[in-house]
């Protein structure tokens, strides 16, 4: 196959799995520009539109979607062996894609990953944070972070952080003014500082377990955020209380700054796995890096 056929059928998948020339045109690293140049270049080879564009989207046509269908995985799989060659390398190399969120990103992933690189300086790690239960193969990522109940059946997980438990906390300035909460139920009479959620758009509710006894309470409050730091942020101001992990509070627990209620309601549950497809081949780089991960304790 002539390299610029190659080159074209690579730019055409990259925007028909992004739905975006602009997403696609960074993944690849080329300007929207060029990259249409290039689309436009194959369709007119081709004779057919691959396609449909409009202002605010692109998808492909029926034609496009069958491109997409019995090219795609030829390529991909030609990808895959070329990754692998990598073995042959005297240290390992290449990009590793993972997504998580943000409390895995910052307490699990971020020290294994400061502790390894420095040995491997051709490896290469790039972390998204999404709150979301992201489809890692429609997305092409490597691999994800998921607590251990919510780990798809059909992948590989690895444990890689120990059982976590929630905290429901408060500042002491807060409680001068409030009540204790005695049951989750009376959380509904409080200042309770929100998560939203990207993917679904709506509230996280807090979850609770006693006695066997599952409970979600949708709580509300002035503040919504989508990130930690900014809800630890409030919480440590007396904005309201807040739904935390636990090692995030433990410090300000200890020194005062906070003060723990609810904490019979918060049993402790499976912690972060990494989970990847089962049909994954492992270049040397993926596998440093899951060994690097691996909790031991």
């Amino acid at each position: 196959m002539p390299r610029d056929n190659l080159n074209e059928l690579t730019a055409f998948l990259a925007v028909a799995r992004e739905k975006s020339f602009t997403r696609a045109a960074a993944q690849l690293g080329v300007s929207q520009s060029a990259l249409s140049h290039t689309v436009r270049a194959l369709e007119e080879r081709l004779g057919v539109r691959l396609l449909t564009r409009t202002t605010r989207s692109v998808s492909p046509t029926e034609a496009g979607e069958r491109l997409v269908r019995s090219v795609g995985p030829r390529l991909d799989e030609i990808e895959a062996e070329l990754t692998a060659l990598s073995a042959l390398r005297e240290k390992p190399a290449g990009t590793i894609r993972i997504t998580a969120g943000e409390h895995a990103a910052d307490a699990v992933l971020w020290p294994a990953i400061a502790r390894l690189l420095p040995d491997y300086p051709d490896i290469r790690v790039e972390i998204i944070v999404d709150y979301g239960l992201t489809d890692i193969v429609a997305e092409r990522y490597d691999a994800g972070v998921r607590l251990g109940e919510q780990v798809a059946h059909d992948m590989i997980a690895v444990r890689i952080g120990p059982d976590m438990r929630m905290a429901v906390v408060g500042a002491p300035a807060y409680f001068d003014r409030h009540p204790k909460p005695r049951v989750p139920q009376d959380l509904t009479t409080h200042n309770c500082i929100n998560l939203r959620l990207p993917t679904y758009g709506g509230l996280y509710a807090w979850e609770f377990e006693k006695s066997g006894r599952e409970l979600k309470v949708r709580v509300e409050g002035q503040l919504i955020f989508n990130t930690a730091a900014l809800r630890m942020n409030a919480v440590l101001a007396g904005l309201g209380l807040a739904y935390l992990p636990q090692d995030q509070v433990k410090a300000h627990l200890a020194d005062g700054r906070l003060v723990r209620v609810l904490a019979d309601w918060c049993p402790p549950f499976p912690g972060y796995h990494l989970y990847y497809p089962s049909r994954r081949q492992a270049t040397p780089a993926f596998s440093l890096l899951v060994d690097a991960l691996r909790y031991r304790g």
